[in-house]
């Protein structure tokens, strides 16, 4: 397998704060909180957190996590390692959704990577994260080639009035429920919601099986989440540049 053609995987998971963490003085759940997070982080090539408290009611946190895949035993090598550094504090962060999938190249873009895919690598991330399941319905693919194709163009021309936001596609079929897992950063959520409202009228559209659970994350540093987790609020605010 080339360089080029190499998948990575992408993973997701939302996770509820337990009980158990407010029963612990301020200082061992600031610990803990960051105990919690560089364990996932160690078993992944990159991960970051984002809070999902106050915007969805099922989850506090979302971390996304990216997973080079050199060989077929990879996934399975990433997934054992991650189920041991979520136990050791399961009594604490209990996870609530879970969406990943794999890389590989677009069937509709002649481009061996566009502008505007997201580098699952990077270091630097956009302020707020939006990801979502998405399933095409089987009339889709019974649709000649060059039909989903010229539909694909209208989504593709559309997508390029919004050069600021990007996007990564992860592949799940026969991996998980939904097909596709679909990534965006941004820093500007009206944006975000106008490209999304544009997309609704085009042919395509008609096509869309189902694309919820939709999880909106705002970027947090783990240092300032485990310091709002002890009640220093302000220190989350300075350190978040508010």
């Amino acid at each position: 397998m080339s360089e080029v053609e190499q998948p990575i995987l992408g993973h997701f998971t939302t996770y509820r704060l337990q009980p158990a963490l407010w029963s612990l003085d301020p200082d061992e759940r600031r610990l803990r909180a960051r105990a919690w997070f560089e364990g996932l982080r160690e078993v992944s090539d990159v991960a970051h957190l984002y809070l999902t408290q106050g915007i969805e009611s099922e989850g506090d946190v979302l971390v996304w996590s990216t997973a080079r895949v050199d060989d077929g035993g990879s996934p399975g090598r990433f997934f054992q390692a991650r189920a041991a550094a979520e136990n050791r504090h399961r009594d604490l962060f209990e996870p609530a959704h879970v969406l990943w999938g794999l890389t590989r190249p677009s069937e509709y873009s002649r481009a061996a990577k566009s502008a505007q895919e997201i580098d699952s690598f990077a270091e630097e991330r956009a302020p707020y994260l939006v990801m979502y399941p998405f399933t095409k319905t089987a009339e889709w693919y019974l649709l000649g080639r060059e039909t989903r194709q010229g539909m694909m163009n209208e989504h593709i021309r559309i997508g390029k009035q919004f050069r600021e936001i990007t996007q990564l596609l992860l592949y799940s079929f026969g991996l998980q429920s939904q097909e596709f897992v679909v990534v965006y950063e941004t820093d500007d959520l009206p944006l975000f919601s106008k490209l999304v409202y544009d997309l609704r009228d085009t042919e395509a559209r008609r096509y869309t099986l189902a694309d919820t659970p939709l999880h909106t994350g705002v970027l947090v540093s783990v240092e300032a989440w485990a310091e709002s987790l002890a009640g220093e609020a302000a220190a989350l605010a300075r350190a978040q540049g508010a």
